[in-house]
């Protein structure tokens, strides 16, 4: 069973976000979905439905300067400043208990998050992101995190090259509907904070300071998925999810790459509404913001 989604307008410190919703809105836990880059709260409409439907309040929301969301110009595109925006968001939508849901850089940035508000992260499901000691960057970041050759590269990067790039190291392909709307965000203002993010994490192993040690310690429920052809995040980080959340479910699709709620829809809406459901994520209608 699926749920309608709605979209509505958010204003937070500056930053004017778009969020994509379902399930009652007045609940104080909730699953919240936080997209990676290139993306945007589009990439999760699906199992925003999907949770929604299984009885949960379900929020995606733009990050600064991606999809629809635009950041003021003192804005600082680093993990620390989303994680900081990310907090204020669910200040806003009185939420106080979160189901995370992550990808890629959306990982570190719900992760950063949890760290400082270790109380308030009911569960943690990471899609291809997460802890990752001695990262070393992929080669496309590598080329934005260098000062001109990352404008350049951002600049000449068109529809047609960003389909062939974004699909030339995924095994199973994925729809060009899906890539066209990444690309639809991928806007003059998006690239350039994608510059600004990369150049600002030297380091994504270290990003998030004191993470094991202020969370594996509650062992707090996690769902991990991983695409096991994932030519940007090695698949073998998967089970290192387990130093964070040590009693973390650890899935590695097989013939998936990095976006394996795409490339592996249903396997990974499966998993996800069965997780929430055993670990008695509560139902919306059973806990709402007081009046």
């Amino acid at each position: 069973m699926s749920a309608e989604t709605r979209q509505r307008r958010l204003s937070v410190n500056g930053s004017h976000t778009r969020l994509i919703q379902a399930g009652p809105s007045d609940a104080a836990e909730a699953v919240v979905f936080v997209h990676g880059n290139p993306g945007s709260a589009d990439d999760w409409s699906t199992l925003v439905q999907a949770a929604a439907g299984a009885g949960a309040r379900a929020v995606a929301l733009d990050l600064p300067d991606f999809g629809e969301a635009q950041a003021p110009a003192s804005f600082q595109h680093s993990v620390p400043a989303y994680g900081e925006f990310l907090a204020q968001a669910l200040s806003a939508l009185h939420i106080g208990k979160v189901h995370l849901v992550a990808h890629d850089f959306g990982g570190l940035i719900g992760l950063i998050w949890a760290a400082a508000h270790p109380d308030s992260l009911a569960s943690a499901t990471l899609i291809d992101t997460g802890f990752l000691p001695e990262y070393r960057w992929h080669r496309a970041a590598r080329i934005w995190r260098k000062p001109l050759l990352g404008e350049l590269f951002q600049a000449s990067t068109t529809r047609p090259g960003f389909r062939w790039a974004v699909n030339r190291n995924e095994p199973r392909g994925l729809p060009r509907e899906f890539v066209d709307e990444m690309y639809n965000h991928y806007d003059r203002r998006t690239r350039r904070a994608v510059l600004k993010l990369y150049r600002a994490t030297d380091n994504p192993g270290e990003s998030v300071p004191g993470l094991v040690e202020t969370l594996a310690p509650r062992d707090i429920p996690a769902l991990v998925i991983w695409g096991e052809d994932d030519a940007y995040l090695p698949a073998e980080y998967a089970a290192r999810q387990r130093d964070v959340f040590p009693s973390a479910d650890v899935h590695v699709l097989p013939a998936s790459g990095h976006w394996p709620y795409v490339d592996a829809a249903e396997t990974v809406k499966r998993l996800l509404v069965e997780f929430l459901a055993g670990i008695g994520a509560r139902s919306v209608s059973e806990d709402r913001v007081p009046a």
